[in-house]
């Protein structure tokens, strides 16, 4: 599945079932052990790969909530999660999972 089938985000603002897998997809990635396939996050009766969610969500100018800024910090370490002195937004989170995505299937072989 590609992004192209979820919902577009209108202005930079996603919709709130675009908000869920977004954060089931953030807890899909954590409980991702090495070696194993991409997880998929149900999305609408369809299974979704979360490296999708999180492309879908590269240009989501919403604001990250606290709790999720904060799992997304414990997984990159001391690295910023938003540039500069504004919040945090999904954007910002969703930019940071998609290219940890993209390394973890290209370390499994699968991407090249």
């Amino acid at each position: 599945m590609t992004t192209r089938q979820l919902p577009a985000l209108h202005e930079g603002h996603a919709p709130v079932m675009l908000h869920g897998a977004f954060d089931e997809a953030l807890e899909a990635y954590q409980d991702w052990a090495p070696g194993a396939d991409e997880p998929q996050v149900e999305f609408e009766g369809r299974l979704v790969p979360i490296s999708s969610v999180f492309g879908r969500m590269r240009t989501c100018t919403d604001i990250l909530p606290w709790r999720l800024e904060g799992d997304v910090s414990a997984i990159v370490g001391d690295a910023s999660i938003s540039s500069g002195d504004r919040p945090a937004t999904y954007a910002d989170a969703a930019l940071i999972l998609r290219s940890l995505c993209v390394g973890k299937l290209r370390d499994a072989g699968i991407l090249r």
